[in-house]
Parts: C-alpha cells; structure tokens; sequence
C-alpha cells in the first residue's frame, strides 16, 4: 500500500500529487439514481483505497450522472480506473429492480465519460464544490463545466 502524506502519494521511488475530476453518465441519461441505488454505488466504492489504491475524495450525484474527484497512483490510466469503476459498481446497482427495468440490455453506464486533472496548486477547491452541489432541485439553474461556443 502506498504511503499518503496530505496529498502527495509515494510509492516505491515515485511521487504523485495529481487529482481527477471523473464525470460518467448513466445509459440513456435515465434518471435512477435514487437514494437506495447510491447507498449501492458508495458501498461498492468505500474499499477502493484499501484494495486498488485508488482514493475517492468527493462523489457528486445528479439524476443520471455521477462526479468523482479521486487521486490514484499513475500505474492505472484514467481509463483503467474509469473501466474498475464503472464494471464493479454496474453489476450491483442491475440487480436492483427499478434500475433493471429502465436499463434493459444489462448496461448500466454509457460507454463514454469525461476526465481532467486537478492541480492542487490550482481548481482544486473549485471542483469540490462544484462536486458537492450536484442533484440540486431542478428549479435551480444547472453549473455549465465549459461554454460551447
């Protein structure tokens, strides 16, 4: 197991300090994560650390899509960690009814997801709370990550 000072991460001769704004979106952008299919997810990722050295800072839900702001060693890829968690939270999350019969075709995520490094030098603060103001009321103006223009 690595050893963790604040946020620098050593790790036989290497050192990391970078963190991971990680956005994935249910299938079909259905709208089930509801309160027992998150205990679900949480439940699924609380070993993480202990078991892939993958350590979840913040985790953000909204309707169809979930926010995770992690540091993991750079041995994996994003896509690697991306792949860990969106296989070993799906299959729990299909075998609860209400999901299982929005989500036919036994996928529970999309195939695609967003990534971006997080300086702890920079934004970091920034993306947390951003984080943790997912699945306001929908009445609320939705945060835009990026102006399309």
């Amino acid at each position: 197991m690595p050893k963790i000072d604040t946020d620098l991460w050593r790790w036989y001769h290497n050192v990391s300090e970078c963190h991971y704004h990680i956005q994935i979106t249910i299938k079909y952008r259905k709208a089930v994560l509801e309160p027992h299919v998150i205990d679900t997810i949480l439940a699924t990722l609380k070993g993480f650390k202990e078991r892939f050295a993958i350590d979840i800072h913040k985790i953000g839900f909204d309707d169809n899509h979930v926010h995770i702001l992690c540091q993991f060693l750079p041995v994996y890829s994003g896509g690697q960690v991306i792949g860990m968690i969106k296989k070993l939270t799906a299959r729990p999350c299909l075998k609860i009814p209400s999901v299982k019969e929005q989500l036919w075709g036994g996928a529970f995520w999309t195939s695609g997801y967003y990534i971006g490094t997080v300086s702890n030098r920079g934004s970091k603060e920034t993306i947390e709370r951003y984080i943790e103001k997912q699945g306001r009321k929908p009445e609320e103006v939705q945060l835009k990550m990026f102006d399309l223009q």
